[in-house]
Protein backbone atom coordinates (compact mmCIF):
# COMPACT_ATOMS: atom_id res chain seq x y z
CA UNK A 1 0.00 0.00 0.00
CA UNK A 2 1.19 3.30 -1.16
CA UNK A 3 1.00 6.20 1.84
CA UNK A 4 1.58 8.59 -0.78
CA UNK A 5 4.68 11.06 -1.42
CA UNK A 6 7.28 11.46 1.34
CA UNK A 7 7.72 14.98 2.86
CA UNK A 8 11.04 16.64 2.85
CA UNK A 9 12.42 16.27 6.34
CA UNK A 10 15.73 17.72 8.20
CA UNK A 11 17.84 15.95 9.94
CA UNK A 12 16.06 16.11 13.14
CA UNK A 13 12.89 15.14 10.96
CA UNK A 14 11.03 18.22 11.11
CA UNK A 15 9.26 18.96 7.96
CA UNK A 16 10.68 21.39 4.95
CA UNK A 17 10.06 21.70 1.68
CA UNK A 18 12.86 21.28 -0.26
CA UNK A 19 11.48 21.87 -3.33
CA UNK A 20 13.18 25.12 -5.51
CA UNK A 21 9.76 27.70 -5.66
CA UNK A 22 9.56 30.36 -8.80
CA UNK A 23 9.19 34.06 -8.33
CA UNK A 24 5.74 33.91 -7.46
CA UNK A 25 6.41 31.10 -4.96
CA UNK A 26 5.18 27.83 -6.77
CA UNK A 27 7.05 25.06 -6.36
CA UNK A 28 8.60 23.57 -9.18
CA UNK A 29 9.98 20.07 -9.79
CA UNK A 30 13.00 18.33 -7.54
CA UNK A 31 15.91 19.48 -9.64
CA UNK A 32 14.74 22.56 -11.32
CA UNK A 33 15.97 25.77 -11.05
CA UNK A 34 14.21 28.11 -8.88
CA UNK A 35 14.85 31.51 -7.03
CA UNK A 36 16.75 31.80 -3.46
CA UNK A 37 14.60 30.88 -0.55
CA UNK A 38 14.27 32.16 2.89
CA UNK A 39 16.30 29.67 4.36
CA UNK A 40 14.04 27.48 6.97
CA UNK A 41 15.82 28.64 9.99
CA UNK A 42 15.61 32.22 9.16
CA UNK A 43 15.29 34.40 12.80
CA UNK A 44 15.10 37.68 12.23
CA UNK A 45 15.08 40.52 14.55
CA UNK A 46 11.90 43.10 14.27
CA UNK A 47 13.91 45.39 12.75
CA UNK A 48 15.54 42.91 10.18
CA UNK A 49 12.14 41.14 9.36
CA UNK A 50 10.96 44.37 8.05
CA UNK A 51 13.62 45.60 6.28
CA UNK A 52 13.80 41.94 4.29
CA UNK A 53 9.83 41.79 3.77
CA UNK A 54 10.20 45.38 2.65
CA UNK A 55 13.16 44.23 -0.44
CA UNK A 56 11.06 41.44 -1.31
CA UNK A 57 8.46 43.47 -1.39
CA UNK A 58 9.91 46.15 -3.45
CA UNK A 59 11.07 42.95 -5.61
CA UNK A 60 7.41 42.23 -6.63
CA UNK A 61 7.66 39.03 -4.26
CA UNK A 62 5.34 39.06 -2.16
CA UNK A 63 5.60 35.08 -1.31
CA UNK A 64 9.05 35.36 -0.43
CA UNK A 65 8.30 38.15 2.34
CA UNK A 66 5.70 36.13 3.39
CA UNK A 67 8.34 33.69 4.30
CA UNK A 68 10.28 36.56 6.04
CA UNK A 69 7.00 37.32 8.42
CA UNK A 70 6.69 33.55 9.16
CA UNK A 71 10.08 33.10 10.26
CA UNK A 72 10.04 36.23 12.81
CA UNK A 73 6.28 34.84 13.49
CA UNK A 74 8.02 31.65 14.61
CA UNK A 75 10.51 33.46 17.07
CA UNK A 76 8.53 36.16 18.47
CA UNK A 77 7.33 36.70 21.42
CA UNK A 78 3.53 35.62 22.40
CA UNK A 79 2.25 39.00 22.68
CA UNK A 80 3.54 39.74 18.82
CA UNK A 81 3.07 36.36 16.87
CA UNK A 82 -0.43 37.85 15.86
CA UNK A 83 1.27 40.71 14.38
CA UNK A 84 3.55 38.60 12.36
CA UNK A 85 1.20 35.65 11.07
CA UNK A 86 -1.19 38.51 10.39
CA UNK A 87 1.70 40.21 7.85
CA UNK A 88 2.16 37.02 6.23
CA UNK A 89 -0.88 36.33 5.35
CA UNK A 90 -1.18 39.62 4.05
CA UNK A 91 1.48 38.67 1.63
CA UNK A 92 0.41 35.49 1.08
CA UNK A 93 -3.23 37.75 -0.53
CA UNK A 94 -0.66 39.58 -2.18
CA UNK A 95 1.16 36.48 -3.61
CA UNK A 96 -2.46 35.19 -4.58
CA UNK A 97 -3.07 38.09 -6.36
CA UNK A 98 -0.06 37.35 -8.62
CA UNK A 99 -1.49 34.20 -9.23
CA UNK A 100 -4.87 35.32 -10.57
CA UNK A 101 -6.41 34.00 -7.54
CA UNK A 102 -8.47 37.04 -6.52
CA UNK A 103 -10.89 35.16 -4.38
CA UNK A 104 -8.09 33.39 -2.20
CA UNK A 105 -6.40 37.09 -1.92
CA UNK A 106 -9.55 38.86 -0.47
CA UNK A 107 -10.05 36.28 2.28
CA UNK A 108 -5.84 36.10 2.97
CA UNK A 109 -6.17 40.37 2.90
CA UNK A 110 -9.11 40.25 5.49
CA UNK A 111 -7.63 38.14 7.64
CA UNK A 112 -4.09 38.82 7.83
CA UNK A 113 -5.49 42.67 8.36
CA UNK A 114 -7.60 41.96 11.50
CA UNK A 115 -4.94 40.44 12.84
CA UNK A 116 -2.40 43.30 12.49
CA UNK A 117 -4.65 45.97 12.87
CA UNK A 118 -4.83 45.39 16.77
CA UNK A 119 -1.07 46.71 16.98
CA UNK A 120 -2.17 49.96 16.11
CA UNK A 121 0.19 52.36 14.54
CA UNK A 122 1.94 52.00 11.22
CA UNK A 123 0.21 48.18 11.07
CA UNK A 124 -3.90 50.25 11.22
CA UNK A 125 -2.28 51.74 7.78
CA UNK A 126 -1.05 48.00 6.43
CA UNK A 127 -4.46 46.81 7.31
CA UNK A 128 -6.26 49.95 5.96
CA UNK A 129 -4.75 48.91 2.54
CA UNK A 130 -5.29 45.38 2.85
CA UNK A 131 -8.92 45.90 3.27
CA UNK A 132 -9.07 48.20 0.25
CA UNK A 133 -7.71 45.55 -2.15
CA UNK A 134 -10.34 44.03 -4.33
CA UNK A 135 -10.59 40.26 -6.50
CA UNK A 136 -9.47 42.18 -9.55
CA UNK A 137 -6.66 44.61 -8.36
CA UNK A 138 -3.45 44.84 -10.12
CA UNK A 139 -1.20 43.03 -8.27
CA UNK A 140 1.65 45.55 -8.43
CA UNK A 141 -0.06 48.27 -7.52
CA UNK A 142 -1.62 46.51 -4.35
CA UNK A 143 2.27 45.51 -3.21
CA UNK A 144 3.11 48.98 -3.96
CA UNK A 145 0.27 50.28 -1.65
CA UNK A 146 1.19 48.08 1.12
CA UNK A 147 4.95 48.64 0.83
CA UNK A 148 3.90 52.04 1.10
CA UNK A 149 2.12 51.66 4.49
CA UNK A 150 4.49 49.31 5.71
Amino acid sequence: MNAGPTRDRDPQGRPRNARPRDEYGRPLPHGAQGVARVPDDYAPTTGQALADARAYLTDGRPFHAHEVFEGRWKCAPDDERDLWQGLAQICVGLTHLQRGNGRGAVTLLSRGAARVQRYGGPYDEVARVALTLKEGSDPAAAIGAVLAAL
